[in-house]
């Protein structure tokens, strides 16, 4: 079923280049993209806010932008293991801007979709405001401080602090690391809370629609006024429009509402995320004052306490992974495409569901997760008062005045997405939940998040329950889902305890009793997987990267992830893995080329199934076949080693329905290069993950050894990133060289412009060079 992909919520889309804004219409809203064109200075300047100041010797460059990932790696550095040891501190943006005279009396507001960290925001010099939270969205309004008309120049400067470390226990960037907007519309428009749009009911033959619209009327006089909503459906066909009237006085805000319906709705689920859409449009009279476009979905998501989690009527667990906001070698500025290639990747392991831990996410991310049917728990803070080892210095010194702004931030701006089932309002609480005060803390939160968004429950990922005595003192009575970390077989216990409790694993490990506590127990709704990529920080030294994803920071599969395919895919899976060291020892491999094959004889193998029955081959030589466990346990065998092919076969009913074959791999012959897409535009959001493989005269991979990968770039295109996942490297990920690891390394090249192909070379000392042509296109409009 064709679905639509989320909508921009504007009337005109203008992209911004030499910092002239665009000639605007009087009537509407109009966004224009201001990533573009700005000074930046790593470092502070005293001064730097005032217009006149001068900033001609700084960097030119575009945000999103995260300078802490330019590195150096240092175990000196502040930000210590929770930032990665990667720098720290003050940094400059300003960017100058004009405005036509038209504009004059309009509402102009900027919007940051998130600036790390302690941000400070001027407008011809004038301070508007302090943001410490680095990860939420907020919106400034410059009307009172702009000049317009030709010739007479704006500029807004910002600047950045993430002195106070240890601030985090996992990296954060630095910088304006996501994207800005710069939002014109008349003085009565919608409000911060925008279009809300949800379904009452939600059955498969007919669905209620209710539609909030929050309206601010900043202009000298009331009047009647109209809400014009046109509701689109997933093929684009146009299914209803609906009016709405209601007089908003002078200086007033108020919320008209709608209802509408639809028969014989497309629900939304993660086989079929199917996205409608409500045009909404602010009218006085016939003049357009406002306008937005708002993706939705119909779908009936509830909890049960008996049964767990059900969607559109079907039982269904929730696979899910948690998720840090980094990208690896990118930091935390990530374009979309990185997202869409890990989502990719974590649909194959047979993942429908992600947790944003531990804070809010770009909105981009949100959208990407409606259109490819990923269900998502929505998180808040990692700490409210009580500070955590490694990150003493983090949003614990902010809570107590900032969490009600930050959270009706987080849940305004959110709370259309079909994607988000639940919300969370922390992550392993120190805080006392022992006492009046610490219910009080949380049912501030839950009670916020409620009034804000009724439509879905609220949990928190609850910290060494039995420590803090929470099923005992009546807290988690007061949670509409009680969600726990780890310790799977004490949330079982919890829940028979007092059957009424609805669970959730908040976050769990791989071992196989995880597992079998959600598979094996109806009640438990689902569980969070730590994590689904290997992430920066909250490593000790010389690590830089926390390493127990089901896949490297490179986005290759680990073994574990391997092993989560066979339990949790729905397609038949066979994998095979080796212990890389002879006799049992070593980590779990998915090769059969070992280090030393003059030494290693004894292979203990694992085959990691869901086929009824595997089969395991030595160079044609059958090793045994073996029935699928009760537990889903890997089946292993005992080989002597001999070099060739080994094969793993798995049968359903007697027929094949799954194999892999693992080869010994020769000498390196040449360099073998696939990339991720064909085609590239100068969006930020592009880019080409391209994979540099070394490989024998076979094609087979070789796994062992360190070459050096040198790597440029001809053409319009940049090279943006080089990782290979080693979580001990500290290498620059900004360099032109890279060492491989398992016989890989990942180039991550981005179009500068467009018109001509972008050529990838890549060499190795000794082997023939290897190159890849990307083309480009002017981006999609």
């Amino acid at each position: 079923m064709p679905t639509l992909l989320p909508a921009l919520r504007l009337t005109a889309t203008i992209v911004l280049l030499l910092g002239a804004f665009p000639a605007l219409a009087q009537s509407g809203r109009v966004t224009t993209s201001f990533d573009p064109g700005w000074r930046f200075l790593k470092g502070d300047a005293a001064g730097a806010e005032a217009p006149a100041f001068p900033d001609s010797a700084w960097k030119s460059v575009a945000v999103p932008h995260d300078w802490s990932i330019e590195g150096p790696y240092d175990k000196a550095n502040p930000s210590g293991r929770g930032g990665g040891y990667l720098p720290s501190g003050v940094s400059w943006y300003r960017k100058q801007f004009t405005l036509p005279a038209g504009e004059a009396g309009r509402r102009v507001r900027i919007e940051f979709d998130g600036v790390m960290a302690n941000s400070d925001v001027w407008i011809n010099g004038v301070h508007l405001g302090k943001r410490p939270y680095g990860y939420v969205n907020f919106s400034l309004d410059l009307s009172a401080h702009l000049k317009f008309g030709k010739g007479q120049a704006n500029v807004i400067a910002v600047r950045t602090d993430t002195t106070v470390q240890p601030a985090s226990r996992y990296y954060t960037g630095a910088g304006i690391f996501r994207h800005v907007k710069l939002v014109s519309t008349a003085p009565v428009h919608f409000g911060a809370g925008g279009v809300f749009v949800s379904t009452p009911n939600a059955g498969a033959d007919n669905a209620s629609l209710r539609l909030q619209a929050d309206v601010v009327n900043e202009s000298a006089s009331g009047a009647r006024y109209t809400l014009r909503t046109t509701i689109v459906d997933p093929d684009g066909k146009t299914l209803q429009t609906i009016e709405t009237a209601q007089t908003v006085a002078p200086g007033q805000s108020a919320t008209l509402e709608q209802a509408g319906a639809v028969k014989a709705p497309q629900r939304w689920s993660p086989s079929q995320p199917a996205l409608y859409r409500a045009v909404s449009v602010l009218l006085n009279g016939n003049a357009v004052l406002d306008e937005q476009s708002t993706t939705f979905g119909i779908r009936d998501a509830k909890f049960e306490a008996a049964t767990g989690f059900w969607l559109n009527g079907v039982n269904l667990k929730i696979k899910g992974v948690c998720l840090h906001h980094d990208a690896g070698a990118l930091g935390a500025a990530v374009p979309l495409d990185a997202w869409r290639r890990r989502f990719t990747l974590l649909r194959q392991a047979g993942v429908n569901a992600i947790r944003t831990s531990h804070n809010q996410v770009a909105a981009e991310f949100l959208d990407l997760a409606d259109s490819m049917g990923f269900m998502v728990m929505d998180e808040t803070f990692d700490t409210w008062t009580a500070a955590k080892h490694n990150g003493e210095k983090g949003y614990n010194l902010n809570f107590k005045t900032w969490w009600e702004a930050d959270t009706r931030a987080m849940i305004l701006r959110d709370r259309n997405h079909p994607s988000i089932i639940l919300y969370s309002v922390g992550n392993e609480i120190h805080d006392n939940l022992d006492n009046p005060e610490g219910f009080q803390k949380y049912k501030m939160q839950q009670d916020l998040v409620h009034q804000l968004d009724p439509t879905r429950p609220v949990t928190m990922a609850l910290f060494r329950p039995a420590l803090s005595k929470v099923y005992q003192n009546g807290f988690v009575e007061t949670m509409d889902i009680v969600g726990q970390n780890y310790r799977e077989s004490e949330l079982v216990a919890a829940h028979l305890a007092k059957p009424a409790r609805k669970v959730i694993g908040t976050e769990n490990g791989h071992t196989s009793a995880a597992w079998l506590a959600m598979r094996d127990n109806a009640f438990v709704a689902g569980q969070f997987l730590w994590v689904g990529f290997d992430y920066l920080g909250e490593a000790d030294w010389p690590a830089t990267t926390y390493d127990q994803g089901l896949f490297d920071r490179a986005g290759n599969w680990k073994p574990r992830g391997l092993q989560r395919r066979s339990w949790w895919s729905s397609e038949p899976v066979v994998h095979i893995v080796r212990n890389n060291d002879n006799g049992g020892a070593g980590s779990w491999v998915n090769d059969w080329t070992p280090t030393d094959m003059q030494t290693y004889d004894d292979a203990k193998v694992e085959v990691y199934s869901n086929a009824e029955e595997v089969e395991l081959f030595l160079n044609g030589q059958s090793l045994g076949a073996k029935a699928l466990p009760k537990d889903a346990a890997p089946r292993a065998w005992n080989v002597t080693f001999a070099p060739g092919k080994l094969r793993a076969v798995g049968r359903n009913g007697g027929q094949e329905v799954a194999a892999e074959e693992l080869v010994t791999a020769g000498p390196a012959a040449r360099i073998e290069l696939t990339s991720s897409r064909p085609k590239l535009s100068a969006a930020f959001d592009d880019a080409a993950f391209v994979t540099a493989r070394l490989v024998d005269a076979k094609g087979v991979t070789v796994p062992n050894g360190g070459q050096e990968i040198s790597f440029a770039v001809a053409g319009p295109g940049a090279l943006a990133a080089l990782d290979n996942g080693d979580i001990n490297s500290h290498a620059s990920y900004q360099g032109t060289a890279c060492v491989a690891a398992a016989g890989k390394c990942l180039a991550v090249v981005k179009a500068t412009a467009t018109g001509s192909a972008i050529t990838l070379k890549a060499s190795v000392k000794g082997l023939p060079p290897a190159s890849l042509s990307i083309a480009t296109a002017p981006a999609a409009p």
